[in-house]
């Protein structure tokens, strides 16, 4: 298989999920070896203690095209992505939760926006036309919404109403451009990147998917203090001009 045709890239970040992994990987495959164009999967391993990187391993001789990177240490959800994003070869570029929380089905409502020029569209389960089969508890429904507005008041991103799905796509230009600049290496990656996009003249469009919210998520209370401090070195380096073209 020539790289050059590679129509989509999917890239899964992982973090000791060893036992959600097959089943997304099984999933996702399936799905994508039903389809005519040329593919790839790439699991990211973020410094995983468990058997991640094995068990993920042991599906090349089921799935042709999955890479997996294996991280040594912990960097970050952001870092795993933009690793995983610039190692793709796709022309369009996603990347999905380890969870499957947003099935790869939802990908198909990415395909009509990109035909029409849109050159990073985003899931979104907080627009008309979202199926949120399991909802977040309340306080965690509550905290995320008022993130997502100091997001769009900070980071200029106003009319973005779900910045933190975990279902993104990019054409491989933006993806190439966006990533190579970006620096937040943890949660507060997803601010960071569609900040970069509009700076960079990019039109994000959001599309309602299909999301089951999963008890066992990663995501705690910590990691929203951490994500506010990192929007805020977003916020910062917009003022400084870090991300403005050279």
């Amino acid at each position: 298989m020539e790289t050059k045709k590679i129509h989509l890239s999917v890239v899964i970040p992982a973090y000791n999920e060893e036992k959600r992994i097959p089943k997304t990987l099984t999933e996702i495959s399936d799905y994508l070896k039903q389809q005519s164009y040329e593919w790839e999967i790439i699991v990211v391993s973020d410094g995983s203690s468990d058997r991640t990187v094995d068990i993920a391993r042991s599906f090349s001789n089921q799935i042709k095209n999955l890479e997996v990177i294996a991280m040594p240490e912990r960097q970050g959800k952001g870092f795993g992505v933009r690793q995983g994003m610039l190692k793709a070869k796709g022309k369009y570029r996603i990347f999905t939760d380890a969870d499957n929380s947003t099935p790869i089905q939802e990908v198909e409502k990415f395909w009509p926006e990109f035909d029409n020029g849109y050159e990073v569209v985003i899931g979104s389960r907080d627009i008309e036309g979202a199926d949120v089969a399991v909802p977040q508890p309340f306080f965690r429904r509550f905290l995320g919404n008022g993130f997502n507005l100091l997001v769009q008041i900070l980071l200029g991103l106003w009319g973005v109403w779900d910045t933190q799905c975990g279902f993104k796509g990019f054409s491989s230009k933006a993806a190439e451009e966006i990533f190579s600049i970006s620096e937040i290496k943890h949660f507060g990656f997803d601010p960071e990147i569609l900040a970069i996009a509009k700076k960079r003249g990019y039109k994000i469009k959001e599309v309602p998917i299909r999301w089951l919210n999963d008890a066992d998520s990663k995501v705690k209370m910590s990691h929203t203090i951490k994500m506010f401090k990192e929007v805020l070195i977003t916020r910062r380096n917009l003022w400084l001009g870090k991300y403005d073209k050279k």
